[in-house]
């Protein structure tokens, strides 16, 4: 007996051979704006880079105007619109005043990178309890805050958003004295396990991602080590530090529609690191 052609197989084939599909056009931001703190250099210029070349507009947020607009100058040829706002993101009780006078004068954010962060290491007999709060602040309470506000202004608005959290690979392992840091990047990871849990209800995605080593302005002095750097390109299954531009893919994944269905992950952008025993 021959096949049997119905009507419904019929208007499949025929939709399976005039609708065209573009998988690429998932990871492309046109039309959407992107916060980044930490913007001006490292791993956040990259990761502006990268939303840039995607088709997002950014708004640029760090301490330094003068750095601010130095990385302007250079994400200008991407043909985005790029906009800085000077902050000093320790001061958490001044975040949503500052966030309101944002979207005030640029207009809603789509999308929230919470890549500002710092360190302080040492040993433990050695640290104080003010290095213990500076990255506390910055690296953990800053980033609940500012995304706090960002969440509130998306469900105000009834609309879908984006938060992208920069952790470690210390949000999941130790190194020796660096307390304060995997502390806090280890309460990143389950930060935004709770975030994208209270979140999904709005359609507010939350994910992060975890840098292996990477060579930036922060990690100059491990790079410098002769004997660290030995280490860490040994360790690694790839044979390498990371530079910050091998983030920046993973940040427009995570921002645009291609990741609609993935919530409360970090991906570990490692060379491997953490898939070694």
């Amino acid at each position: 007996m021959g096949s049997r052609t119905t009507i419904d197989d019929e208007v499949y084939m025929s939709r399976k051979h005039t609708v065209k599909t573009t998988p690429t056009s998932k990871f492309r931001l046109d039309g959407r704006r992107a916060m980044v703190t930490g913007g001006s250099k490292g791993i956040g210029e990259a990761l502006a880079r990268g939303l840039a070349e995607a088709g997002a507009d950014l708004i640029l947020v760090a301490r330094g105007q003068d750095a601010l607009n130095s990385a302007q100058t250079r994400l200008g040829n991407t043909g985005r619109q790029i906009e800085t706002a000077p902050f000093d993101l320790v001061d958490t009780d001044a975040i949503a005043d500052f966030y309101g006078r944002v979207t005030d004068q640029y207009g809603p954010i789509d999308i929230l990178v919470n890549n500002a962060g710092t360190t302080r290491r040492g040993a433990i007999d050695k640290l104080t309890l003010e290095d213990w709060r500076v990255v506390i602040e910055l690296n953990l309470t800053s980033m609940f805050a500012l995304s706090q506000v960002f969440a509130r202004e998306r469900i105000s608005a009834d609309q879908p958003g984006k938060i992208i959290n920069i952790g470690s690979l210390m949000s999941s392992t130790a190194r020796a004295n660096n307390v304060p840091y995997a502390s806090s990047k280890g309460g990143v990871l389950l930060m935004t396990k709770a975030l994208a849990v209270d979140l999904a209800p709005h359609n507010i995605l939350v994910n992060a991602i975890g840098p292996g080593f990477i060579d930036t302005p922060m990690n100059k002095p491990l790079v410098e080590d002769p004997q660290f750097s030995q280490w860490v390109e040994e360790r690694c299954p790839l044979g390498r530090w990371g530079t910050p531009e091998d983030i920046a893919g993973t940040v427009v994944f995570l921002a645009s529609s291609a990741s609609d269905f993935l919530t409360g992950q970090m991906i570990y952008v490692d060379g491997g690191w953490l898939a070694r025993f």
